[in-house]
């Protein structure tokens, strides 16, 4: 059996996703705070428009890290965690909290998992588009 090595995430990809995910944002007149995280959960890269709200920063961390951990999108995840869903507890079951609103995104490259993008301060909906559109630009 032959082991592929995939690159991991670098800072340089990082950059490139904060100011492609910040040249969406601001293209939309959205203020947000962007988080990057490689595949061990640590931070890369973190951006925060000076006027986008300050729970952003928390969120768009948070968001990163929900999308990280499940390997999925948050915006997949939201009804899941709805009190009808199979997973409504697991939002409150780890020590670490998961944010299950629209804005994180898993990034992979060569079919491997090795980072997470997640965007606070805009709506859901424009978070994920955010996100999305700069998952484009690596």
């Amino acid at each position: 059996m032959r082991t592929t090595i995939v690159a991991p995430l670098t800072a340089t990809d990082a950059e490139t996703l904060v100011l492609a995910a910040r040249h969406a944002a601001d293209a939309a007149g959205v203020p947000v705070s962007i988080t990057v995280l490689d595949a061990g959960g640590n931070l890369l890269a973190f951006r925060r428009n000076e006027r986008a709200v300050l729970v952003s920063g928390e969120t768009s961390t948070a968001k990163a890290y929900t999308a990280l951990q499940l390997n999925a999108p948050t915006a997949d995840l939201v009804d899941l965690v709805k009190p009808d869903g199979p997973f409504h507890s697991l939002a409150t079951a780890l020590n670490k909290p998961l944010l299950f609103i629209a804005g994180g995104v898993p990034i992979h490259r060569d079919g491997r998992l090795i980072g997470a993008l997640g965007l606070g301060g805009g709506a859901p909906e424009q978070d994920h588009a955010f996100a999305r559109t700069a998952l484009q630009a690596l």
